[in-house]
């Protein structure tokens, strides 16, 4: 198969989730770079992965694409699953062949996410053969647990999970705060998405987890009460479903949003203070996100 280089300049802030949802929609990987790289501004770093990222202002963001794929369809359709600006110009690099199975793979290591919770991709061994792992590869759907956003909300599933709750993931992409909450220990977990790709993602993922977990569609009837609800969305989506999400959590319930940018919170925070006592929690990489208890 023959491939191209994807090549294009954005906010450091939109690095992660531009760079999830073009491997969600296709392309093999991703990598990023200070955008002054070879420059006299060019500011090197040496130290954890990500961590560059919060001293450049602007990041060079490179994606493998297979040359059947319309690069710009490609980069239009990411950047409005992401909440990048539209309009974003890019380049196209020629790239020589190579064993690119193995080399997207050595960029997914296991994440540890806490104590007793890692995400594993189906190719490696389990780091920890005592925890919890979740496995996931990725892949069509936004959600491989790289982002400070999912890793706040399995975080928050970790600690309000109880046996038997029944939980509703809105938004659930590939599926992995679902499958958290199954082998956190739910007794019922739903998950909702727009997007039929990230829903066929969801339930491979689930079976491939051996957790059973329902998957449907945004659009079908939800005759659901939740004990948790979790939304890992976007800061508009989210205010918008507000009375939605209020109405699927039962009186005393608890709501996590995430997806929200540190700025956004307040806001985002106006729209459900009708139904929830909402408190935010330290902000992660700029990111944060909101929990509330439904009176």
């Amino acid at each position: 198969m023959s491939w191209r280089s994807l090549v294009v300049e954005v906010d450091a802030a939109a690095a992660e989730p531009l760079s999830e949802a073009l491997l969600a929609r296709g392309a093999a990987a991703t990598s990023v770079e200070d955008a002054a790289a070879g420059t006299r501004a060019e500011r090197p770093v040496f130290d954890e992965p990500g961590a560059a990222q919060a001293l450049w202002a602007r990041v060079r963001l490179r994606a493998l694409v297979p040359a059947d794929i319309d690069p710009g369809v490609l980069l239009r359709n990411a950047a409005a699953e992401a909440g990048v600006p539209a309009g974003l110009g890019f380049a196209l690099e020629p790239v020589a062949d190579e064993d690119w199975v193995r080399r997207t793979q050595s960029q997914f290591e296991p994440i540890r996410i806490s104590a007793r919770l890692w995400i594993v991709p189906s190719w490696h061994a389990a780091p920890d053969p005592g925890a919890i792992h979740l496995v996931l590869d990725p892949g069509r759907a936004f959600g491989t647990g790289s982002h400070a956003t999912t890793r706040a909300c399995l975080r928050w599933l970790e600690r309000r999970v109880f046996p038997g709750a029944r939980v509703l993931d809105y938004g659930c992409g590939s599926g992995i705060l679902t499958i958290a909450a199954v082998k956190l220990g739910a007794g019922e977990a739903v998950g909702v998405d727009i997007d039929p790709e990230a829903l066929a993602a969801a339930r491979e993922n689930a079976a491939l987890n051996r957790a059973p977990a329902r998957f449907l569609d945004a659009h079908a009837p939800l005759d659901f009460s939740a004990d948790l609800v979790v939304a890992n969305i976007l800061a508009n989506p989210l205010e918008v479903l507000a009375p939605l999400l209020a109405g699927h959590c039962r009186s005393g319930g608890r709501i996590a949003l995430a997806g929200l940018l540190e700025a956004q919170g307040e806001r985002v925070a106006r729209a459900y203070a009708p139904w929830f006592e909402i408190a935010a929690s330290d902000p992660d990489e700029g990111w944060i996100a909101l929990e509330g208890t439904r009176r």
